[in-house]
């Protein structure tokens, strides 16, 4: 599998009022890559994941996976992809494994070991029986991440996953997301931060 083309993002453009957010992004990520989106804010980052992950239509162009554009098979593309945003998005009532088991039981069969188990991979084991608003905030990062990998998806799209991490929680994700392309797995990053990943890492600069 490795080297296929799985996304492909032809001449995106989006438009918030008069302001031209993005002009006619494209991209492609195939099977064993990450690519690192970068640049200032306000350039249309996250604007891009969230059309890339089927939350916001653009104007013009088009999203595909796997050959076919993102409308026409909605839920096999929303089955392949763990999207995860800026905010880590858990219900602050809900336990750190809780959010999980609601989370990831919307997309498939979960199993409560095994999403521990994820919890534990992202060093958060310990929390997992917590309610999630009394987690600091790299520690609900955390939870986030073991979300994406308990998803098991092929396609990765992670906004600012490194922040409210320390260095020790920066160069887990970056390991993570490491693992995920040599098993054949694809990842679009954004992030601040200047990423060292091995494999095949490209970058877009966004400006």
């Amino acid at each position: 599998m490795n080297g296929i083309i799985g996304l492909a993002v032809e001449k995106i453009h989006v438009w918030r009022g008069e302001r031209h957010v993005l002009k006619g992004v494209s991209l492609t990520l195939a099977s064993g890559e990450s690519l690192h989106v970068a640049g200032p804010n306000g350039t249309g980052k996250t604007t891009l994941l969230r059309v890339i992950s089927g939350l916001m239509r653009p104007e013009q162009g088009t999203v595909s996976w796997a050959g076919r554009p993102i409308g026409q098979a909605p839920l096999e593309y929303q089955a392949a992809l763990a999207y995860a945003s800026h905010e880590p998005a858990l219900k602050g009532d809900l336990s750190a494994l809780e959010n999980l088991v609601f989370s990831v039981g919307l997309k498939r069969r979960v199993d409560a070991a095994r999403l521990r188990e994820a919890l534990a991979r992202t060093g958060v084991e310990a929390c997992a029986d917590l309610p999630a608003r009394v987690l600091s905030a790299g520690q609900r990062r955390r939870v986030a991440l073991a979300r994406v990998l308990s998803f098991e998806a092929p396609l990765w799209l992670l906004d600012e996953p490194f922040t409210n991490l320390d260095a020790a929680g920066v160069a887990l994700v970056a390991g993570l997301i490491e693992e995920h392309t040599a098993r054949g797995g694809l990842a679009l990053v954004v992030a601040h931060h200047d990423l060292r990943l091995g494999g095949a890492a490209r970058r877009l600069d966004l400006n």
